[in-house]
């Protein structure tokens, strides 16, 4: 089973913000429970964003949507980064989460990610043969990506 762990803090929570702990321990901190997660083979993917004065919203009201640059004032949480596991219960993502080094005022939320077969007999069969299609070209894109190094 796949879940995506996902962080959620206030923007002064970021490297470097008021909120935030010292760079150093909070990149040791992130490096060792990412060395874990990679040693105990359960890691597939694993970014942190940068701030959301880089970013942007659209807003679907009408025919047309609404671009809003960052940052996000009116936010009180943010998507800072997360982490996508393979393991075998709910428990086991439980107990990664419960290990992630994040600390007060920070969120982790954890939700697992369907496998496409859970779609079979709901999703037209087409639909399903055009997903697995796009995700073994999307799989040799990231193997392409990983020999590039970018």
């Amino acid at each position: 089973m796949r879940y995506m762990m996902i962080m959620q803090a206030p923007e002064t929570m970021a490297v470097g913000g008021p909120d935030a702990p010292p760079p150093e321990a909070m990149f040791d901190a992130m490096n060792r429970f990412n060395t874990e997660l990679v040693e105990a083979g359960v890691l597939l993917a694993a970014e942190g964003l940068a701030p959301s004065s880089e970013g942007f919203v659209l807003t679907y009201e009408g025919e047309t949507p609404t671009v809003t640059d960052g940052p996000f004032a009116e936010a009180r949480e943010l998507v800072a980064g997360f982490w996508i596991l393979d393991v075998a219960t709910r428990t086991e993502a439980e107990q990664w989460a419960r290990r992630c080094p994040i600390g007060p005022g920070v969120r982790l939320e954890v939700r697992r990610i369907p496998d496409m077969r859970e779609f079979e007999g709901i999703a037209p069969a087409e639909f399903l043969d055009a997903e697995a299609a796009l995700r073994a070209r999307v799989a040799e894109r990231a193997g392409r990506y990983e020999q590039s190094g970018s």
